[in-house]
């Protein structure tokens, strides 16, 4: 049997008129009629606005103003075809529409099209506060998770003593000496390590967690905090604007987001062994903060916008799906 969705709302005179030709046509040709009222779904509101009626048949769709011999030609389009091919149904460009059926995928997928923010925003607040898990469990005595936590941030984070926070100690931060902050103790000094390129100080740097007077160290680096604070702090307030911002031009993500870090990082890099390409600078805990906050707010206000305008589409699609299958229950 063929399959006729018809998409109208109230007071629709154009959508009487096709359904009480589409009734007339139920015996010379055989169809299922499943109308979707769009008043009672934004989604599909927003989608189809002022086109309604809109007649789909398989892969063909009639948009008003369409006449009942536009109808009747589709109806006996599709039979034809199906007569000829009745386990597989083609239409103009697509194989038409088989009967449907709402599964479980379904279900997920629609949940997340409308919850995707509150679950990045949990996500992303999980991610950036175990970090600071790891010092409580070191202050508290608990080494051996805390180590778990360590070793897991250290997978995706250099975790450099020398560019990452500490609480608990006498300095949120112990920079290198190189980075010119003479009123901070620096990192050799309060730890007794060496602070410079070689193997042997990178490693010690990375292992070092920290003790009672120095604190314990963050377990993401300082740049790293900052970014995904800053993706957290516009989730915040893109969930509090209703996802009504519009995405920030792609130009000013550029500008405000990745040249800054960029030029902090890339030149830290290469002014320092093996490059030493640039006269020798080590950034500094304000400036990685700044840079990496800018970077994580630019690009969630650049992205999270964008990915809105998929999830409505991806709900559009589903609503009307759920609308079509379960339009027998209604």
């Amino acid at each position: 049997m063929i399959e006729v969705v018809l998409f109208s709302r109230n007071e629709c005179h154009l959508c009487d008129e096709a359904i009480e030709h589409l009734s007339s046509l139920e015996n010379q040709i055989p169809h299922k009629l499943t109308i979707v009222n769009i008043d009672s779904d934004p989604d599909l509101k927003r989608t189809y606005g002022e086109r309604i009626p809109v007649l789909e048949v398989g892969s063909y769709q009639l948009k008003a103003p369409f006449k009942n011999e536009d109808i009747t030609r589709t109806l006996l389009a599709v039979q034809e075809v199906s007569e000829k091919h009745p386990q597989e149904i083609r239409g103009k460009n697509a194989i038409v529409r088989k009967p449907e059926s709402w599964t479980k995928a379904d279900n997920f997928t629609f949940w997340f099209s409308k919850h995707y923010l509150a679950v990045f925003n949990i996500l992303a607040a999980f991610y950036i506060g175990l970090p600071f898990v790891a010092p409580i469990l070191m202050k508290s005595g608990y080494k051996t998770p805390a180590l778990l936590i360590y070793r897991g941030y250290g997978m995706v984070c250099h975790q450099l003593s020398f560019r990452s926070f500490f609480i608990f100690g006498d300095q949120p931060f112990y920079p290198r000496s190189q980075a010119g902050l003479e009123e901070w103790m620096g990192f050799s000094e309060a730890t007794g390590l060496g602070e410079g390129n070689s193997a042997r100080d990178i490693f010690a740097a990375r292992g070092y967690y920290g003790d009672e007077h120095v604190g314990y160290k963050v377990a993401l680096c300082q740049r790293d905090i900052a970014t995904y604070a800053a993706i957290l702090l516009f989730g915040l307030i893109y969930a509090l604007s209703g996802k009504r911002l519009k995405p920030l031009p792609w130009y000013l993500w550029i500008i405000f987001g990745i040249v800054p870090i960029g030029l902090d990082g890339i030149s830290q890099i290469i002014s320092q062994p093996p490059f030493s390409l640039l006269p020798y600078r080590e950034s500094t805990p304000v400036l990685r903060s700044i840079t990496g906050a800018l970077f994580g707010f630019t690009t969630a206000w650049f992205g999270y916008p964008l990915i809105e305008e998929t999830m409505a589409d991806t709900r559009k699609i589903l609503a009307g799906k759920f609308k079509r299958t379960h339009q027998d229950r209604i």
